[in-house]
């Protein structure tokens, strides 16, 4: 065990950190042995730990965890993709939010971790044209953790979604690395066409609670979107919106303003 550990270790130091924060975990609260047991010690991957995790949370009377533990297993067995970016998603959210302490807390108890990651199977699904049962994964995903994305949509790594409460993503949006929004983001569509009619998120954007960005607009790298605000427009690069409708306000403030999470709108930036 111990070698097995120190090649896991050199391979996958997410998964590692995850492993040793379990441990520690169990020693500081006993009663959340039966938790990290199942969800975390039990398994010998990361990629079985997220099936075991989606497969929990997204069973129902409809499809069992059985089920859904072994859609979730295929999907991470021939999309490595998904496992890497659930890697890139436990690092965002423990380096942005500073509610997150341990690379365990995503797993275990965060809701917009969880469900971006219950989206990504729905992707695979997507993609590999098992289009029915994707959308179960959808509604699934809105009924558990009150977070809607569509499984066409297209997510990059790196990405946070704090406390995720009444999040809608549609179809045809585009989300880039490592961007960061807060809870009651719509990136939606402005009416009933059925082309190409959902946003076009930047990399590195950060994305207010409570926003609105409407329609097939891009909004460019780096840039900053205000709490509140209802985007119809594109937005250049570096740059900060707010109002409704949202009017450019400033400079970004900052390279990487999902980085480092600054809402704050100040004379000049």
């Amino acid at each position: 065990m111990p070698t097995t550990r120190a090649k896991l270790a050199e391979l996958d130091p997410v998964w590692s950190q995850i492993i040793e924060e379990g441990h520690v975990a169990i020693r500081e609260e006993p009663l959340l042995g039966g938790v990290v047991h199942s969800s975390v010690l039990h398994h010998g991957t990361i990629e079985a730990a997220l099936a075991y995790r989606t497969s929990l949370k997204l069973a129902s009377g409809e499809m069992s965890e059985q089920m859904l533990r072994e859609i979730c297993d295929e999907a991470y067995s021939k999309d490595p993709d998904l496992a890497a970016a659930a890697r890139a998603d436990i690092v965002a959210v423990y380096d942005r939010d500073p509610a997150c302490h341990r690379f365990l807390q995503p797993l275990l108890f965060f809701k917009g971790f969880q469900a971006l990651q219950s989206y990504r199977v729905a992707n695979w699904l997507w993609r590999v044209g098992r289009r029915d049962l994707s959308y179960f994964f959808q509604m699934r995903c809105s009924e558990a953790f009150g977070v809607d994305i569509h499984p066409a949509a297209r997510i990059g790594r790196g990405i946070m979604i704090d406390h995720a409460h009444s999040i809608v993503i549609g179809e045809t949006a585009v989300v880039g690395d490592n961007v960061s929004m807060l809870h009651s983001v719509t990136l939606g569509g402005t009416g009933k066409e059925e082309e190409d009619r959902h946003p076009k998120i930047g990399d590195g954007v950060l994305i207010g609670a409570g926003a609105k960005v409407l329609g097939n607009i891009h909004i460019g790298h780096c840039s900053r979107i205000a709490a509140g605000s209802v985007v119809l427009d594109a937005v250049p690069a570096c740059k900060t919106v707010a109002g409704v409708p949202a009017r450019i306000v400033g400079e970004a403030g900052c390279d990487q303003p999902s980085m480092t999470m600054d809402q704050i709108l100040r004379s000049g930036a």
